[in-house]
């Protein structure tokens, strides 16, 4: 060894007996703090809950003191209190926000307070900790029985919904909301569930003991912890709604649906004669029911039953949509279905199932939110119609419609978007003129080049739909509709849509141009109307067109565009099929209509 080494060696030695020595000096010394209080933790989120800590002491001498915060390494984050004169009487009372000198906000753990006493020369560390947490606790509704099925637990059931929770923390809330139909709203509160308790009932009735309303609904959970960091289950927005996100599912599985009476029909048509079977659920109560074609007060005479399906021949002989109507002691509901005449005509008319199933506010998979395409969630193609039964617009729009095709003596053929789509019944290419009758909004990609292709190539397409064609959806070998798209910027024939405008007063429609004698047989003028779509099309697609009276813009609202060798007719305005009711009678737009069905079908 040398003598280098042997020096440093023993000046170590030296240091290791000298830390000793004073460390048992240091701990041996009287205390020279006193009344010592240490918040243990706080959460520095700004909910106005322990958003700061606090640390409070004396000296017991008069001293030059300074404090600071210490991280888990032992490293000064914060000086709370720079040196400054402490009287030995005086109770020094400090508070800690979270943040480092520069304002940065600490990451969550553990910390420490440095008191210096410049005159006593000493620097004491309390072991008395500070916890930083801002995470939440992570409630869940875990399952709702007794079925614990994999979509929403149906009520009534005989018995109570179970609602089985994962809580971790206190002061548990459970929140009871309906999100369908209509607003979502606050139903009822509940702050009675003890710590630790993990299930919690509801009997299906309002605080004040009545049923309620039919619908989708979500049970909520919220705890906090010790810090008083608020966790729910799901979040809640500032008006203390669930928040939602386009395309996104809840957390958890809190949904409940609330059904008396619903009908599933048939998604596509059937041959007149043929049996044709519904699914009706009517929680096991008795019901009757009733088969009626649209437009028609005659209907078929009313029949008892009791089990969940009813099986019947499909009626009449020509083409059209029939409405069954089924009955219990208090609710009625009915839904339509398509029936197919054995001869073929020139028109085909399409029902926008998918539209309908996509708008239907029924929840699929038990998170409490419907499922709705609109939301860009997936929804079933095969699900009960929720509500009255009818899809929505449907009285107003394709009924007057369809009620008016037969009236006026026309023979169709009639099928739904989704038989299209897998190749079943009636075909485009088979067919002059198609009839859209509503709202077609989503479609797969292949249909609507396939529309697309049938016009090219000679087709005539009447579209009596507002915002259509402008959104795309994929069908799955179960049934769904997944992946739905926002809208595009123009629709399957390439024109851009304008937004749906609310006029400021009823306005009638007046003919701005017709190359193809459109308005034949009309005096040019329809209406009035308070809701138009307006088309944005060039002066070589649009072969005819109606605008409001006194245009600031002049973009058609009623227009004829050609497409290739064919045409789309287009009637930019929903509440035109209310003006072909047999008791509206406007003679200006049944002959719109009467030379429409002429384009269509010669």
């Amino acid at each position: 060894m040398t003598r280098l080494t042997a020096g440093v060696f023993a000046v170590l030695v030296i240091a290791t007996f000298g830390a000793f020595f004073v460390a048992q000096r240091l701990k041996n010394a009287p205390p020279v703090l006193s009344r010592l209080t240490v918040f243990p933790f706080f959460s520095p989120n700004g909910d106005g809950r322990f958003d700061v800590a606090r640390v409070s002491f004396k000296v017991k001498k008069t001293d030059d003191v300074s404090v600071s915060v210490l991280d888990s390494s032992g490293d000064a984050v914060r000086e709370l209190m720079g040196s400054r004169r402490v009287a030995s009487s005086e109770l020094v009372r400090l508070k800690w926000d979270g943040r480092t000198d520069d304002g940065a906000r600490v990451p969550d753990g553990r910390y420490r307070y440095r008191v210096t006493l410049q005159h006593e020369g000493r620097s004491v560390v309390p072991a008395t900790s500070v916890r930083l947490d801002t995470t939440p606790p992570r409630p869940r509704v875990t399952s709702i029985g007794p079925s614990h099925a994999f979509g929403p637990e149906l009520m009534p059931n005989g018995g109570d919904a179970v609602v089985h929770l994962d809580t971790p923390g206190h002061k548990h809330v459970v929140r009871l909301f309906k999100t369908a139909p209509g607003p979502t709203r606050l139903v009822l509160e509940d702050d009675s569930l003890q710590d630790g308790a993990n299930v919690w009932t509801w009997d299906g009735k309002t605080p004040s003991g009545r049923p309620v309303s039919p619908g989708t609904y979500l049970v909520s959970i919220e705890t906090r912890d010790v810090a008083g960091n608020r966790g729910l289950s799901p979040a809640l927005n500032r008006r203390d709604l669930p928040t939602t996100s386009y395309g996104v599912k809840l957390p958890g599985h809190g949904g409940i649906t609330v059904r008396y009476l619903g009908v599933r029909p048939p998604n596509v048509a059937t041959q007149a004669g043929d049996p044709v079977e519904f699914f009706v659920d009517a929680r096991r109560k008795p019901w009757t029911w009733s088969v009626r074609r649209v437009g028609s007060g005659n209907a078929t005479p009313s029949r008892r039953k009791t089990s969940a399906r009813v099986r019947l021949h499909a009626p009449g002989r020509e083409s059209g949509v029939y409405l069954m109507q089924v009955r219990t002691a208090t609710r009625t509901t009915s839904v339509p279905f398509a029936v197919q005449s054995a001869k073929r005509h020139r028109v085909l008319v399409v029902l926008p199932v998918m539209t309908w199933q996509g708008r239907n506010s029924l929840d699929d998979d038990g998170d409490g939110l419907p499922n709705l395409l609109d939301h860009g969630v997936g929804a079933k193609l095969f699900r009960v119609y929720a509500g009255d039964g009818l899809p929505a617009d449907f009285a107003t729009r394709d009924a007057p419609l369809l009620a008016w095709l037969d009236r006026r003596g026309h023979r169709y053929d009639i099928t739904t978007d989704v038989a299209l789509a897998a190749g079943r019944g009636p075909r485009l290419e088979d067919h002059r003129g198609v009839i859209l009758t509503s709202d077609a909004r989503w479609l797969p990609r292949a249909l609507q080049q396939r529309l697309r292709r049938y016009v090219r190539g000679g087709g005539r397409v009447a579209s009596f739909g507002i915002d259509s064609l402008r959104r795309q959806v994929s069908l799955t070998r179960r049934g769904r509709m997944v992946d739905p798209t926002p809208p595009a910027t123009t629709d399957a024939f390439g024109v851009r849509l304008r937004r749906l405008l609310r006029l400021p007063k009823p306005t009638n429609l007046v003919e701005a141009s017709d190359n193809i004698d459109f308005f034949g047989g009309t005096p040019g003028a329809f209406g009035p109307f308070s809701l138009v779509q307006e088309a944005e099309l060039t002066e070589a697609e649009a072969q005819a067109s109606a605008v409001t009276e006194n245009p600031q813009t002049g973009r058609p609202v009623i227009a004829a565009q050609s497409e290739g060798k064919g045409l789309v007719l287009r009637f930019g305005t929903p509440e035109l099929p209310s003006h072909l009711g047999a008791r509206a009678n406007d003679p200006n737009t049944v002959a719109l209509l009467d030379r429409t069905w002429t384009l269509l079908s010669r």
